[in-house]
């Protein structure tokens, strides 16, 4: 994760009385680590949990209180929220989401989120019962409507040994939906992304197979820059890719190219349909249809060739002799298959072959009819799987080269793009 990510980004996180607090101590490093300013604003019985001194010592800032609180200074609960360029609550417990739906402001966090007009985040922690009951959904339905978005509980054995849904959400899911509200892009927010990534597997037999040394990092990349700018992404990957991938990102696992071709179809299909937002307070009857063109980001490594006859079975070495011809045909060409009408399409293209590098890849966005092309030239096959990666996007009237790490270059480029297709 880049240092930079969150530099410059004030993020509040209100702690209250739950044994999830543990986590919280978790959530605080990974917003601290991603370059972000964090301060802590803890309940009273939130202090019965853990002391004070602990975020302190995480955060490098003051926690505030009641007994910390200072209108003197920006530690008050309106001035800190005035502050925050987001506000978390997590832990949040039954208590608190009841109180939140009802407009209650009787302890800090409470008051700063009454006070707050920006988006704010919850992350509830209760017991199965406490979470199941009518009045605490009836809570979290109000709240998705007046500003909060809610991150999704987890079904596990929880700390009072019931099992059942209510744990809190794991810090890295909770930072995800975190950063993707703070980091939104008016041109990708609502917008449908596919991304495919992973090298193909095309089967010889049921035990042996043909693949390459893709990684797939740069597609999980680019795919989580889309995400935190705001964009609805698919990714379509293969087994080989191992990179986590936030839950915020929806996921198709595919094996070969014929796999791969039929769920970029259906895909991209789905993304012309567009994104329906949400409710509002104001007209809960109504959902608007947001329709901005939808791109697909081709990263996937496709084999040029596949076995012209795979086997079923294994075969044996003993049946086939001291010499097996292998027989390949030429592969299909999912760029040049799929209709590229009402999407921008961008495909990736590496090379090996310094000299010719750069005319490939114009070729191939000229004769594929594609909106752009990132090249990125390949000195061995250690090149595969690194945290680094030089690129030059090529579009039709312009070229840009980034270097770097994978996921800053991800941000450039679906930066650069929002700047040069404006629609």
């Amino acid at each position: 994760m880049a240092q930079s990510l969150l530099k410059d980004k004030n993020i509040l996180i209100g702690v209250t009385a739950s044994i999830a607090i543990y986590k919280t101590c978790e959530l605080v490093r990974l917003f601290v680590k991603a370059g972000a300013t964090v301060r802590v604003v803890m309940s009273e019985d939130a202090k019965k949990f853990i002391a004070p001194l602990t975020f302190e010592a995480l955060t490098s800032q003051k926690v505030l209180d009641s007994g910390s609180e200072d209108w003197s200074s920006d530690y008050n609960h309106i001035a800190i929220g005035k502050w925050a360029d987001l506000f978390i609550i997590a832990p949040a417990t039954a208590n608190t989401i009841n109180k939140l739906s009802n407009g209650i402001a009787d302890n800090l966090i409470t008051q700063i989120a009454l006070a707050y007009l920006r988006i704010k985040l919850l992350a509830p922690s209760a017991n199965t019962n406490m979470m199941a009951n009518p009045m605490t959904q009836a809570s979290l339905k109000m709240l998705k409507l007046c500003n909060y978005e809610v991150v999704k509980t987890q079904t596990k054995e929880l700390a009072c040994k019931d099992v059942g849904d209510g744990a809190m959400a794991e810090p890295q899911s909770i930072f995800d939906v975190a950063v993707s509200k703070i980091l939104e892009n008016e041109y990708w927010k609502n917008r449908k992304v596919v991304v495919s990534c992973g090298g193909t597997i095309e089967k010889i037999d049921d035990v042996r197979y043909i693949s390459n040394f893709s990684s797939g990092k740069m597609g999980v990349a680019l795919a989580i820059a889309l995400y935190y700018r705001g964009a609805d992404v698919c990714v379509i990957k293969t087994a080989g890719v191992k990179e986590i991938i936030p839950e915020g990102i929806h996921v198709i696992e595919v094996s070969d190219t014929k796999e791969m071709l039929e769920f970029v179809k259906e895909s991209i299909h789905v993304a012309k349909k567009g994104v329906l937002t949400k409710n509002t307070i104001m007209d809960s009857s109504k959902q608007e249809l947001v329709q901005k063109k939808p791109y697909f980001f081709s990263a996937a490594a496709i084999s040029d060739f596949v076995p012209s006859y795979p086997q079923y079975g294994k075969v044996k070495k003993d049946d086939v002799g001291d010499i097996w011809n292998l027989q390949l045909a030429k592969n299909i060409d999912i760029l040049s298959t799929i209709d590229k009408n009402g999407i921008y399409a961008i495909g990736f293209k590496a090379e090996m072959d310094i000299t010719n590098a750069k005319n490939n890849a114009e070729n191939m966005l000229k004769n594929k009819n594609l909106d752009g092309v990132c090249l990125n030239i390949l000195q061995d096959s250690n090149s595969f799987g690194t945290q680094t990666n030089t690129i030059e996007m090529i579009l039709k009237n312009n070229k840009f080269f980034f270097d770097g790490d994978k996921l800053d270059i991800s941000f450039e480029i679906v930066d650069t793009l929002a700047k040069e297709f404006h629609d």
